[in-house]
């Protein structure tokens, strides 16, 4: 039986709004079959992209896992790269390295597994954790403002892609003057949201 919470409302308290949603995430009942159906949501849109060195994430706290969909992808083309952060202690940035899997990890500051000494690379799509998300793009993260800060210098700036279960969606949600907008968002149902070309 799911754990009943109280209906998401309009709120300033970012910090509660994480707590609730990662709450949420974590006694997802369906989760494992909400996952399945994000693997392949993102399977059949990567089929239409062109990209040859993806930007990913290690999951963390019930976050959903893109690396085994992101496996397959790099394995139909050897020139294809799948990268994940790494955290830049002093700017609070993100850089990135090439992973593959059974390559050697280890933690970062956060405690989060990372490639090491693998080179580095630069991604022309990211894919992005969301632990929420709102109209347009915008995206809820844990407030760190890593994503923010890196996307905010990359040059060229990677199309960005967040990755969200759909009970994640916040339709009050704004963004604030700092946060950059998503390119687009995938959710276990389907291409949520994607910017005009």
């Amino acid at each position: 039986m799911p754990i009943a919470t109280p209906p998401l409302q309009p709120s300033n308290d970012k910090k509660l709004l994480r707590r609730q949603l990662q709450a949420e995430r974590q006694s997802l009942i369906d989760r494992h079959q909400r996952a399945m159906h994000l693997q392949e949501v993102l399977r059949v849109w990567l089929v239409a992209r062109q990209d040859r060195a993806i930007g990913a994430y290690w999951p963390i706290k019930g976050e959903f896992d893109a690396l085994p969909a992101l496996y397959r992808w790099g394995e139909a083309d050897p020139r294809r790269r799948i990268g994940l952060p790494v955290i830049d202690k002093l700017t609070k940035r993100l850089g990135f390295r090439v992973w593959t899997p059974g390559c050697e990890m280890e933690e970062d500051a956060y405690g989060i597994p990372k490639p090491k000494d693998t080179p580095a690379f630069e991604p022309t799509l990211l894919l992005v954790p969301c632990v929420g998300y709102g109209p347009r793009g915008v995206r809820l993260g844990y407030g760190g403002g890593f994503y923010d800060r890196t996307l905010a210098t990359l040059e060229p700036r990677p199309y960005t892609a967040g990755l969200a279960y759909s009970h994640g969606f916040v339709p009050w949600l704004k963004a604030e003057p700092h946060d950059v907008p998503l390119d687009a968002v995938l959710t276990d149902e389907g291409l949520a949201w994607q910017a005009a070309p």
